[in-house]
């Protein structure tokens, strides 16, 4: 099948975090929310619609949040709801197709190339989509339809919030033309730097790039933008992607020096990061630990064991002795993660290729 032959939705929660509280909480409605911590180390997970348009966003520390809107409600995040509804649109999705590639809790690719309901358009599928989403969670939702991905992708940010777009493949390469680099799904914004510093400011720019010079400045990626460039996304929408590592981090209020408080860390960690693993009957071989101190430079150690982890006990054994040459520290530490990889079910055998829900 060629990609002009495919009909791709990308289907975006709006603010998903944010809008959940709202519905949840109708004393937070029409106001600015954030989802996260007020505290001085304290980051926004999401915000609502009213905060954004005081410039919060999503990873901005909730100091300089507050700063941007004095009036900014903060609310604690309640992932078990967000999985819950994220499973009540999974739900929706699978009435349609059973081509699903979730990116995270609140989006996801669809290939609705050949539907399961007979439904004249991948157009009328996004709608009825979009519909049936708001009439079953009460939250909306924006939709991108287009030939590929990565056009599907850009078409469902063109109408947010609770809007619609399609890019057919006539409209493919002129729409990217116009469009910064920095707007591209894929290219980050060092990425996108690199790229403005080469004098490529535009998709035009970038399509005006041959591969050979792609190549010499970015790698294994050039390829990937050469073809966006011009509109064309081979990739497919990829059902069984298999979850590569289950890990969690703490940001801690007030710097840790001491071992003793790094212990009960380590605790909390490693009985949160097993509670995931147990969740979805894996385990894993290598055990990974991240420490980040108060300058933000941070040190990542890791070890592959000779047999997987058998309970919290013993990885947070595992991590322990990896955190334990950290201290004393030379600075404060802000932050402390554990991560277990290598996965395998928990009954010995590799993990399962699964359809992840979101999240």
């Amino acid at each position: 099948m060629t990609q002009a032959c495919r009909r791709i939705i990308h289907v975006d929660m709006d603010a998903f975090y944010a809008s959940v509280e709202q519905r949840d909480d109708p004393a937070l409605r029409a106001r600015p929310v954030a989802v996260g911590s007020a505290g001085r180390r304290g980051v926004v997970a999401a915000a609502s619609y009213e905060a954004r348009r005081f410039g919060v966003r999503s990873a901005m520390p909730s100091v300089i949040a507050l700063r941007k809107c004095p009036d900014l409600v903060f609310v604690p995040p309640r992932f078990e709801v967000y999985r819950a509804v994220s499973a009540q649109v999974h739900a929706i999705f699978s009435r349609f197709t059973n081509l699903i590639q979730p990116l995270s809790l609140d989006e996801a690719y669809l290939d609705v190339t050949q539907p399961l309901l007979p439904y004249p358009s991948a157009t009328a599928i996004a709608t009825a989509i979009r519909d049936m989403i708001h009439a079953e969670t009460g939250l909306t939702a924006s939709a991108g339809v287009s030939y590929n991905k990565f056009l599907a992708k850009l078409a469902s940010d063109y109408r947010k919030p609770n809007g619609q777009f399609v890019i057919t493949p006539a409209m493919g390469a002129d729409f990217v033309a116009s469009l910064p680099v920095g707007s591209f799904h894929g290219i980050g914004p060092a990425t996108a730097a690199r790229m403005n510093a080469l004098g490529i400011r535009t998709g035009l720019d970038l399509r005006g790039q041959s591969l050979s010079r792609l190549l010499r400045h970015f790698g294994k990626a050039a390829g990937f933008y050469h073809g966006i460039a011009r509109g064309i996304d081979e990739r497919p929408v990829e059902v069984n992607r298999p979850r590569r590592s289950v890990g969690a981090e703490k940001t801690f209020d007030t710097d840790i020096h001491d071992w003793l408080a790094a212990q009960a860390s380590i605790r909390d960690l490693a009985l949160k990061v097993w509670g995931r693993c147990q969740a979805r009957d894996l385990t894993g071989m290598t055990v990974t630990v991240k420490v980040k101190y108060n300058d933000f430079r941070q040190i990542v150690r890791g070890r592959t064991g000779p047999d997987v982890v058998r309970d919290d006990a013993d990885l947070e054994q595992r991590a322990g002795g990896l955190f334990a040459p950290c201290f004393p520290p030379p600075r404060g530490i802000r932050l402390m993660g554990i991560t277990v990889s290598g996965l395998k079910a928990a009954g010995g055998v590799p993990a399962p290729q699964q359809l992840a829900l979101f999240g």
